[in-house]
Formats: C-alpha cells, structure tokens, sequence
C-alpha cells in the first residue's frame, strides 16, 4: 500500500489512480524511455524536417528517410509533434518519451 501525493489517501501500488481525489499514480505508469520529453519536443519543433529527433530517440532509419525527404515535405515531421506534445511518441525500443 502507498499514500496519495495529493491527498494522502491510502491505495494499493497498482491503482491507476487515487480513488478519492484521481491523482495519477506515477508508480503505475510502467517503464518509460529514459530519453526526455523537452530535448525532443525542442529538436522536432526546430529541426524536425531534417529527423533529428528521431536520431535522438535511435530510430535512425526512419532519421534517415526524413532528411531524404525533408520530413515528408513538413508533413510527417508535423505529425511528430503532435506525437510528442500528446505522449504518444515512442523511443526505438517502443517506449513512450518521459515527461
């Protein structure tokens, strides 16, 4: 059992949230890619159409096909950051970049 950071409730390690106040339960997440969320939201924004960040999180084939193409002509490197503003993007091994 461990105690809400927000309210100090008491709830198992499992819960995906506080059952009181529904504070996400960090401990709960799962693993996380330890490359970080600010380095590649900032490579993607200014040189995202060369693939940098995506040399970042190691999928270098993909970095590759986006310097050759200059980021899909703007559209796949935009995608990208809407990708990594949501969380939904994910570092070469399929872990989601940490917050």
């Amino acid at each position: 059992m461990i105690y809400c950071t927000s309210c100090g409730t008491e709830m198992s390690e499992a819960a995906v949230a506080c059952p009181k106040c529904g504070q996400p339960n960090s401990l709960a997440e799962g693993p996380v890619s330890p490359k970080g969320f600010v380095p590649t939201l900032l490579l993607c924004l200014f040189l995202g159409v060369f693939g940098i960040h995506r040399f970042y999180v190691g999928k270098i084939i993909t970095g590759i096909l986006m310097i050759l193409t200059f980021g899909g002509f703007g559209i796949w490197s935009f995608v990208d950051l809407i990708m990594i503003i949501v969380g939904s993007f994910r570092d070469k091994n399929g872990l989601p970049v940490k917050r």
